[in-house]
């Protein structure tokens, strides 16, 4: 950990309640993007089957991507408005995202007040 900054790991809607108003500089994040499928049978597959190639030593899957675009707008929305009441006024926010999730993202930060 440095004096300045740290990553932290862990689900947002659990995590940023235990911060204090003002406590952070940025948000930066990579959250999952829900857009790994035509249809929904697509989109419940494990993330380490959908995203990698690698086979047995493909990264561990992680929850969240079977999401439909509605219900991740509205995810997003929660743990964005939660991140934005524990920023400094002005503070920026860094999205990874998929392009076909940056409409749902646009209004999801809207939603949150950003």
């Amino acid at each position: 950990m440095n004096d300045k900054w740290e990553i932290l790991h862990g689900d947002a809607l659990k995590l940023l309640g235990g911060f204090a108003p003002g406590a952070f500089d940025a948000v930066i994040t990579d959250p999952p993007y829900a857009s790994g499928g035509r249809t929904q049978a697509e989109k419940n597959k494990s993330t380490a089957k959908k995203y990698s190639s690698m086979g047995d030593h493909a990264p561990p899957p992680f929850d969240g991507d079977a999401k439909d675009q509605r219900s991740w707008t509205r995810w997003a929305a929660e743990w964005l408005g939660d991140a934005r009441k524990i920023c400094k006024p002005g503070a920026p926010v860094c999205m990874f995202i998929d392009w076909r999730q940056l409409p749902a993202a646009t209004d999801a930060l809207q939603w949150a007040g950003w």
